[in-house]
């Protein structure tokens, strides 16, 4: 009988730890989407951030990393409004994430539209992108000087995404260190950039690296300075004879402009703890995958990452600094 209690004790403790276990934080948190995920680029197709998000969306696909499918969907309009109002008016949605670019700062603030980013939830900071001055490689233009020359002897047409967005911003900031005068002309995304600048419709663009990398190795696209307080870090040739790391600083050059840009994910507001770190973790993993390696080097990305408050605070610091930035340029919207 002694036995049979003994035993019987044993098996309560089991049950005991098994039921612990069950309702610990951990388990609960194993939540997963139990519908096909919506990625909302606020963008137009073929530049940075349409780019990385199908690269994401592929990945998952291709190493069975979720059990639903990623589903990326475009909504540029509004210089990203249409995308960021969809997301900000899906409550408690966990099946919706959008990647993010600058476009969070400047749209709202650019145009006043009733949106901000601290109505969503942040996710993740997938790493930050770079800003690359670009010319025709027939332009004549070699260095960061011809190109200040070239500009004050007669206005330069910068082709960028968006009005009184990132490119634009970096343009206005180049014109107020240099005295130069540039014709801005917005398009579509940054895939258009490229190939407006390839067919010589415009003379100058500040495309992010994924977004002229294929030109520059065919050889029709020139790099001229990268707008980084450092050179970019990938050593492996893009070209046949140079990287990423061989294009200089703008400020090597005499130029002395900075900016960088967010890629990083959100979700709408009102979604769970548990919701946000299926992300999380799902992010990572897509991270530890020799696709997004391969990503980071062809598209130069600093690899910075955070999330959490980390992230939060990042946010917040960069709202200001763009603020700053955009009332710099008169950009602000104003009633």
């Amino acid at each position: 009988m002694t036995r049979f209690l003994k035993n019987l004790g044993f098996l309560a403790a089991l049950l005991l730890a098994a039921l612990q276990v069950t309702l610990s934080p951990q388990s609960a948190s194993a939540w997963e989407p139990n519908r096909p995920i919506q990625f909302i680029v606020p963008a137009g197709t073929g530049g940075g951030a349409d780019q990385m998000a199908r690269v994401i969306q592929g990945i998952v696909s291709k190493h069975g990393l979720a059990k639903q499918p990623i589903v990326v969907v475009n909504k540029g309009g509004g210089a990203g409004a249409e995308g960021f109002l969809e997301i900000q008016g899906a409550r408690a949605n966990p099946h919706m994430i959008v990647i993010s670019l600058s476009n969070l700062f400047t749209t709202p603030l650019a145009t006043g539209v009733p949106f901000n980013w601290k109505n969503l939830t942040p996710v993740k900071m997938l790493a930050l992108d770079e800003f690359v001055l670009w010319v025709h490689a027939e332009s004549g233009i070699n260095t960061v000087a011809d190109f200040i020359e070239k500009s004050k002897a007669g206005r330069l047409k910068m082709g960028g995404t968006g009005s009184r967005q990132e490119d634009q911003i970096v343009t206005v900031a180049i014109e107020k260190a240099t005295g130069a005068q540039m014709t801005y002309i917005p398009f579509r995304g940054g895939g258009e950039v490229a190939t407006q600048l390839v067919g010589r419709h415009v003379d100058a663009t500040v495309n992010n690296p994924i977004e002229a990398v294929g030109h520059w190795r065919s050889g029709a696209l020139k790099p001229l300075c990268v707008f980084d307080k450092e050179r970019l870090k990938p050593v492996e040739k893009i070209t046949a004879t140079q990287s990423w790391a061989d294009i200089p600083t703008c400020k090597e050059q005499g130029l002395d402009v900075e900016y960088l840009m967010l890629r990083g994910i959100l979700m709408p507001p009102g979604v769970s703890p548990q919701q946000v770190q299926f992300y999380v973790d799902l992010l990572k993993r897509v991270a530890e995958t020799p696709e997004w390696r391969d990503l980071v080097v062809q598209g130069a990305f600093n690899t910075t990452t955070m999330a959490g408050k980390d992230y939060a605070d990042w946010l917040e610091r960069e709202e200001e600094r763009h603020r700053a930035l955009m009332k710099d340029a008169g950009f602000l919207h104003t009633q």
